[in-house]
């Protein structure tokens, strides 16, 4: 890292915390043990309108028009059991070994979402009461995957699990307790010796992850962009100037911490905006001792779907999804992508690599897609 002094420490204050208007409880879920203590903290942070239902089907979601159906969704967390398809880890390159789900669906309001081409029906956050269930994945996938586990550049890292690729697991953290629950867990290596977990998150409350025995077998990325993008399409999250103090919390705390740059776009003077915003994480993690800082990349890109979902959800968007100005690109099941033109993909990704090496030094940039 750079010489330069990180910031004097803003005053710690817990952030505004995401609370949902009503929570449905599957009756099958209702019998799991991890569920008393969603329910716990639920009462406690004030939430009354708990409604546990009789059978395992969610009910009155989808009466009204698209906007009303996606307002109702994403006032409601539903409690439910993860079927057989969702315990089994997937591979999920090039982020981790195996993907862990510990919820589906997210309380954030990003208008480049991208679970909307991904999840069906109304945009609930669906969490997983079967909590045993979905950690048993990490012990029957130790020493297994392609990603990190046994490889010479991340092998370091042992078998990795990806805890956000259809959640943002700190979000919901402070009703669930599952992301403590795991990191505990893993920490104490009674999931396995050479195992690691993975999230990224736009949220900013981690006091409840400072205390826990992680072992430093759980890396924390934060998710952030150029501050003029996070503040017109990053809708319900944490400023990019609280997750830049969080991570500095968590990597002071002992966790291995990393940045997700996403959805990179090259908004006009887009270099002195990413430039800026590399700058603020130097100084931020500059003092932190024994840092391990990775990144990672994403530009932005959509599907035909996606962009249908986000033009119902978010109909006034100013984002752009204009497949005139993008490039087609086949996807390994057959579908299309529209990711940026490749003169301009270059040119981001060159000055995105000289410019990590040169104000994170000491960081890893583990891809650029």
């Amino acid at each position: 890292m750079t010489s330069a002094p990180a910031p004097a420490p803003a005053p710690v204050t817990r952030p505004r915390l995401w609370l949902p208007r009503h929570v449905q409880v599957t009756a099958a879920a209702a019998e799991q043990p991890h569920t008393a203590e969603i329910l716990r903290r639920l009462e406690a942070a004030g939430v009354d309108d708990v409604q546990v239902l009789t059978s395992n089907r969610l009910a009155g979601l989808s009466s009204g028009s698209e906007r009303e159906v996606y307002a109702r969704a994403k006032a409601t967390m539903a409690v439910v059991v993860a079927p057989p398809s969702a315990i089994k880890p997937q591979p999920i390159p090039p982020s981790a070994d195996w993907r862990i789900d510990l919820a589906k669906g997210c309380p954030a309001h990003c208008q480049y979402c991208y679970l909307a081409g991904s999840l069906t029906g109304p945009p609930v956050t669906r969490v997983y009461a079967n909590l045993d269930d979905v950690l048993a994945g990490i012990g029957t996938h130790a020493g297994l995957g392609s990603v990190t586990s046994g490889t010479a550049e991340r092998g370091h890292e042992g078998t990795t699990f990806e805890l956000s690729c259809y959640t943002d697991p700190l979000g919901i953290e402070h009703v669930t307790g599952s992301l403590s629950a795991a990191i505990a867990r893993v920490g104490s290596g009674e999931l396995g010796d050479d195992v690691s977990l993975r999230f990224t998150t736009k949220f900013a409350d981690v006091e409840p992850l400072l205390d826990l025995p992680h072992g430093r077998r759980t890396r924390m990325r934060v998710s952030v962009n150029a501050e003029e993008v996070a503040r017109r399409f990053d809708g319900g999250t944490a400023p990019v100037v609280a997750r830049i103090e969080a991570l500095r919390r968590v990597a002071l705390a002992g966790y291995r911490v990393g940045l997700t740059i996403a959805p990179v776009m090259p908004v006009p003077d887009w270099q002195e905006a990413y430039g800026a915003l590399l700058d603020h994480v130097s100084a931020a993690l500059g003092d932190v001792p024994d840092l391990d800082l990775t990144v990672e990349i994403i530009t932005h890109r959509f599907t035909p779907g996606s962009k249908d979902v986000l033009l119902d959800w978010y109909p006034n968007t100013k984002l752009e999804m204009d497949e005139e100005q993008r490039s087609e690109k086949r996807t390994k099941f057959g579908g299309v992508k529209y990711v940026y033109p490749r003169e301009v993909m270059r040119e981001m990704r060159g000055w995105f690599t000289d410019a990590v090496e040169h104000r994170l030094p000491g960081a890893r940039l583990l891809y650029w897609t």
